[in-house]
């Protein structure tokens, strides 16, 4: 890690698409945290999307900065809303999804525990997956 302060213009990094159509402006990590033990980015997903089932060998925390959506871990009853103003905190290797409520596009920011973005999904992005249908009822995910 370097001894200076460094300065991300969110302008200068890349915009990547992921399985499904979000887009994920990294902005610390992989090709800038040069030791950074975290991954931070911005995603953006529009109306309809659902993530891909899918877990991290670390923690992760996702901010909600625009728009609203529902989170849940595969297994569990109960989903947490997200909206500005929620954070919520996954458990390492916890599978789990999210998606897209409402006609406005859903804009998180999140925060990897480990300098690589590392995803496991439950089925490959693009091939037949395991229903991400979110579960019914009350409760929530511990954050």
């Amino acid at each position: 890690m370097p001894d200076a302060l460094t300065v991300i213009r969110h302008t200068e990094r890349p915009i990547v698409t992921l399985p499904g159509g979000a887009a994920y402006q990294p902005i610390i990590g992989d090709d800038t945290g040069d030791g950074m033990p975290i991954r931070t980015g911005i995603q953006t997903s529009q109306p309809g999307y659902t993530t891909p089932l899918h877990s991290h060998p670390y923690p992760e925390i996702l901010t909600v900065l625009e728009g609203r959506g529902e989170a849940w871990l595969d297994g569990e009853e109960g989903i947490v809303v997200l909206e500005p103003g929620v954070t919520i905190t996954l458990p390492a290797n916890r599978v789990h999804a999210f998606r897209v409520v409402g006609e406005r596009p859903l804009v998180t920011h999140g925060i990897h525990t480990h300098g690589k973005r590392i995803v496991n999904y439950v089925s490959p992005p693009g091939a037949a997956r395991a229903d991400t249908t979110a579960p019914q009822g009350a409760g929530g995910i511990a954050t």
